[in-house]
């Protein structure tokens, strides 16, 4: 055996498979929004938009729509050294990827703000990482302000819950505690969603978060209809398979665009990456 010539050779199949490792895709640039979009629904009355219409009770009557943010709802800022997203929350919507996304790994970091807005001024600090959306805005029930999404939860006590945006299903394993879901992976498959009966919510089945003021890290798995849901290094929930009910029917979802809430709180999203999947790690799905 020629040890030398099979050294080399090894040494290439090496380079070979390093050379063909899937790219990491940079969603956040740290300057600007491109590969973005923003929609703001229609604001509540702490904020002025002389250019929205009003009704007779004073009440604006229209979104601002898509890349219109006149009080600069989302930025680019320096937080701890580095860019950041800064989303203020001041009226719904959010950014939404111009791109629609398939089999991937999501990785981002968030920490929150200090500033809340109503109607949620005085409810715990929420926003959403939403997957596989689809469709518009508005046109089915439960989606005014976002397309028609899975939702990770980013919200305070909740990050990792699963939540139905408009009309969105899924299934996941889950056990009844009380009135609520909670996923447990020896439990049945229970369906989740607007008319259904695990309801648009299934809760997580630990806290992982950190303190307010502390960055977390959230990774999502995506293959196909399935979704897990990391947080902080920590597997909290994980999606069977995902649908869009249509009619009488539930279709299946594989793909779509990826959406970061503005919910009525002040969060900051950073470290946005997105890498192509071909397998779910075994060490994050629990058995």
């Amino acid at each position: 055996m020629n040890f030398k010539n099979t050294g080399r050779a090894l040494l290439l199949l090496s380079m070979l498979a390093v050379s063909f490792k899937p790219p990491v895709e940079n969603l956040f640039n740290g300057k600007d929004f491109s590969g973005w979009d923003k929609y703001l629904d229609i604001p509540n009355q702490h904020s002025q938009f002389p250019q929205l219409k009003k009704d007779a009770k004073g009440m604006y009557t229209e979104p601002l729509g898509y890349n219109n943010d006149p009080t600069r709802v989302f930025t680019v800022v320096q937080v701890d050294g580095e860019p950041a997203i800064r989303v203020s929350g001041e009226v719904f919507g959010g950014i939404i990827s111009q791109k629609e996304y398939q089999n991937y790994h999501l990785r981002l970091q968030f920490k929150w703000g200090a500033k809340k807005w109503p109607p949620r001024d005085t409810m715990v600090r929420d926003s959403g990482i939403l997957y596989h959306s689809q469709g518009e805005i508005g046109k089915v029930p439960n989606s005014w302000s976002w397309l028609p999404s899975q939702e990770c939860q980013i919200q305070e006590g909740d990050c990792g819950d699963y939540w139905a945006v408009g009309n969105a299903r899924v299934k996941i394993n889950a056990v009844r505690r009380g009135e609520k879901y909670v996923y447990d992976p020896s439990g049945p498959e229970i369906m989740f969603g607007y008319g259904t009966e695990g309801k648009p919510r299934c809760f997580k089945r630990m806290t992982s978060e950190k303190r307010r003021g502390e960055w977390n890290q959230v990774d999502l798995y995506i293959l196909g209809g399935r979704a897990v849901h990391v947080l902080n290094g920590q597997t909290v929930l994980v999606v069977n398979s995902s649908y869009m009910h249509e009619g009488d029917r539930d279709q299946p979802v594989d793909k779509g665009k990826i959406q970061l809430q503005s919910e009525g709180a002040e969060i900051f999203y950073r470290r946005i990456t997105l890498e192509p999947l071909s397998a779910i790690p075994e060490a994050v799905i629990p058995h």
